[in-house]
C-alpha cells in the first residue's frame, strides 16, 4: 500500500544564514499507524507536521503524498491538522468552525452540522456549540479544534501537541478520542508531544532533536 505522506531529504530552513529548522528527513507514514513525535520545543515537530501537511514547503528535498495526491487534494478532507496554539476562527460560533471543512468540501449544511455536533459531543463540548471562540477557555478551544480536524473522517491525522493545555484526565480522553477516529477510519495518526504518557499509548515513538529525526523506536 502506497503511503500515505513521503518525506525524501525533506528539509526546512527560514532563514538562509540560520541553522536548518528541519535536517534533511527521510520517513513515511502509512494508514493505520500511530506515531509519537518526541522532541524538546525547537526541535522541529511541528516543522515536520506542517510538512507533512502540506501547509509549509520544504526548502530541499521533496515530500509527496502518494496515497491522497497532488497537494491540492489535502483539505478539505484527507489531512486532518491539529494546530498548537489557538486556530478557531474568531467570526464563527463553535458548530460553525467545526463544520466549515464539511461545507467546504460539499457536504449539505444540515448534515454537515450534525456531524458537528456528533464530533463534538464525543469530546464532550457539544453544549458549547452556539458560542463564540472569545466566549470558551483555551482548553475548550482545544478540544473544539480537535473535533474541526477529525469531522472529515481525515486519512492522516495531524496534531501538533494537542494536549498541551488541558488536564490529564481530559487528555487521556482526548487522545482515547483520536486513536479512536483513527481506527474507526484506518487512518494514520501523527502525535508530537512532550509527554510520555501519551506516547506509550502509541505504537511507534520517532524522536528529532535539533532538527534530526530518528525513527527506529518501537513501542509496540
Amino acid at each position: 500500500m502506497a503511503p500515505l505522506v513521503s518525506c525524501r531529504e525533506a528539509s526546512r530552513t527560514y532563514d538562509a544564514s540560520a541553522w536548518p529548522a528541519l535536517q534533511p528527513v527521510t520517513c513515511d507514514v502509512s494508514g493505520g499507524d500511530r506515531v509519537a513525535l518526541m522532541g524538546p520545543s525547537g526541535s522541529g515537530k511541528s516543522t515536520l507536521l506542517y510538512l507533512m501537511a502540506g501547509l509549509d514547503r520544504p526548502t530541499a528535498g521533496v515530500v509527496t503524498w502518494p496515497a491522497i495526491g497532488g497537494r491540492d487534494a489535502l483539505r478539505p478532507g484527507p489531512v486532518g491538522m491539529v494546530f498548537q496554539g489557538t486556530s478557531l476562527l474568531p467570526p464563527l460560533s463553535v458548530i460553525e468552525n467545526v463544520a466549515l471543512p464539511l461545507l467546504l468540501a460539499g457536504t449539505p449544511a444540515v448534515a454537515a452540522t450534525a456531524a458537528a455536533h456528533d464530533v463534538l459531543s464525543e469530546l464532550g463540548v457539544d453544549p458549547l456549540a452556539s458560542k463564540l471562540p472569545e466566549e470558551i477557555s483555551g482548553g475548550q478551544s482545544q478540544r473544539v479544534a480537535i473535533a474541526r480536524a477529525l469531522v472529515g473522517s481525515p486519512l492522516l491525522i495531524l496534531a501538533d501537541e494537542p494536549t498541551s493545555q488541558l488536564d490529564s484526565a481530559t487528555a487521556s480522553h482526548v487522545i482515547d478520542v483520536l486513536l479512536d477516529a483513527a481506527d474507526k477510519s484506518g487512518a494514520a495518526l501523527v502525535v508530537a508531544t512532550h509527554d510520555a504518557d501519551i506516547a506509550a499509548r502509541l505504537e511507534q515513538c520517532w524522536e528529532i532533536s535539533d532538527g534530526r529525526l530518528a525513527t527506529d523506536r518501537s513501542l509496540a
